[in-house]
């Protein structure tokens, strides 16, 4: 079995048959026998003969060899469209309506057809592959093609045949086209020699009718109009029968999933408003009312994973909730909280985040919570964003002891590749941040949970600059998940 494989890299097939106009918008499919023996000996011409490396014998012996058996396709999944051009005439301002019909088809799914039976000597094989590797298009010049020889094909599903319909049980098998095959070499000597016969007429038509098929089929199509024939002498006309679906549009199956849902942003609503130095005490007493409505809908011991940072499986990369206070304003006032799961939310646990209504804490201090939006990360507020520069808006505390080898900027690195992360390209410490000059001690660096281990107790300032653009919001060190170590971006991506 001999067989071949196309993909046509621009997606589209343009080949318009020898008897239609090309403003019928008819294309050739499946690509013809006869069309594509031409383009092989096209690609010999141009490409393969100047090598020097096969002789014309072994071209005219692969081409007869081709010429004798009709082929088989498997037919990829496409859809006949047209484009519309109106191009100038001679006349000024005069146009004319020209239709470019092409099959569409998906550049990565390929177009198989097979001779089986058909056995090839390794000379002729060698120079197929030679051919297949140079040719550069099939039909017209925008069919960029990407040939080559396959060894196994999937199942044919265009034939030659012409029985689309069951007459007794009324069963569409598949609609039938004409396409143009070359005719066998034994054939043409019989077409030559009837139409040589009259002396009158064989003057004028040996100039296309070479005495070899190869050569009748290397006769430009010009040539053969010229002369008034209606059809190639070297082509024959040949049923085959395929899909009635063929070149019918195919509407996409696949399901688009539903949105990830990571982020809640709140409205924070009181007096006075809680200060940015406080970002610590805000991100702990958001938690608290996120863990209290939690154990209301699903019990104390069945709290979600991603709120309480709890039961996560290992090598979870911080996938749990941060609980990030915001100064969207630039006053130095939290007016919003964010909730961001990294690892996403279902529907009840969304429902949770809605149920959340105030923060609270002993002394009398009560901010109202309004669910501003909920979805995506892009809406946490000016800490979300796309961006490779970013700039401390809290203290970063690194959260392992310093070593020799273990300084705070090799524990910020360490940080970002645990969490896959790109490559840091710049990191610039920082004395103070805006506004009023704010340092590390103005703001609450310790959490409330008792003996807990701190390596970091002053905290410092970063910009952080990546090789490449990350997604916020973006939170590192001690106490990240309750608003420490948080970074505004700097920019756009």
């Amino acid at each position: 079995m001999l067989a071949l494989s196309m993909r046509f890299p621009a997606g589209r097939y343009h080949a318009t048959p020898w008897e239609r106009h090309v403003n019928e918008g008819a294309v050739a499919w499946p690509p013809e026998p006869w069309r594509v023996l031409r383009a092989l000996l096209a690609t010999w011409h141009h490409k393969v003969a100047p090598l020097g490396r096969y002789d014309e014998d072994t071209l005219q012996r692969l081409i007869e060899r081709l010429s004798e058996q009709l082929p088989e396709y498997h037919l990829p999944t496409a859809s006949h469209s047209h484009t519309r051009h109106y191009m100038p005439q001679f006349a000024p301002g005069k146009t004319s309506l020209v239709l470019d019909a092409f099959v569409a088809v998906d550049r990565d799914d390929p177009l198989f057809m097979s001779w089986p039976g058909l056995d090839v000597p390794e000379d002729e094989i060698a120079l197929l592959d030679t051919l297949l590797e140079n040719l550069g298009y099939l039909g017209r010049a925008e069919s960029w093609v990407d040939a080559r020889r396959e060894t196994e094909v999937p199942e044919p599903n265009c034939i030659p045949g012409d029985r689309g319909l069951d007459h007794e049980t009324g069963e569409v098998f598949g609609e039938t086209v004409t396409v143009f095959a070359p005719v066998s070499p034994i054939d043409y000597a019989s077409v030559r020699a009837r139409f040589t016969s009259d002396k009158k007429k064989a003057k004028k038509l040996r100039q296309t009718l070479p005495e070899n098929l190869t050569d009748a089929l290397r006769v430009e199509t010009a040539a053969l109009r010229k002369q008034g024939w209606n059809q190639p002498p070297a082509a024959r006309r040949v049923n085959y029968l395929r899909a009635v679906d063929a070149l019918r549009p195919h509407r996409q199956t696949t399901v688009a999933k539903p949105p990830t849902i990571t982020t809640a942003c709140f409205l924070v609503v009181g007096k006075p408003s809680p200060r940015v130095e406080n970002s610590l005490r805000i991100g702990e007493l958001l938690r608290l009312a996120v863990m209290s409505q939690s154990k209301a809908m699903f019990g104390a011991e069945s709290v979600p994973p991603v709120f309480s940072g709890h039961g996560m499986p290992g090598g979870n990369n911080h996938q749990h909730a941060f609980y990030l206070a915001v100064d969207t304003t630039g006053d130095g006032c939290i007016d919003r909280v964010v909730v961001h799961v990294p690892a996403g939310m279902d529907a009840e646990q969304q429902r949770v985040l809605e149920r959340v209504r105030k923060l609270w804490e002993r002394g009398g201090h009560e901010w109202r919570l309004i669910l501003e939006n909920i979805g995506a990360a892009a809406i946490a507020g000016e800490v979300g964003g796309h961006a490779r520069r970013w700039q401390s808006v809290t203290p970063y505390l690194h959260p392992w002891h310093i070593k020799p080898r273990l300084g705070v900027e090799d524990q910020i690195r360490r940080e970002c590749k645990d969490r896959g992360l790109p490559e840091l390209a710049l990191i610039e410490r920082h004395e103070t941040i805006a506004p009023n000059h704010r340092r590390p001690i103005h703001f609450q660096r310790f959490r409330k949970k008792r003996g807990q281990r701190q390596p970091d107790r002053h905290g410092s300032f970063w910009s952080l600059t990546f090789a490449e653009p990350v997604d916020g919001p973006l939170a590192l060190g001690f106490g990240c998940h309750f608003g420490l170590g948080l970074y505004r971006p700097v920019g756009s991506g």
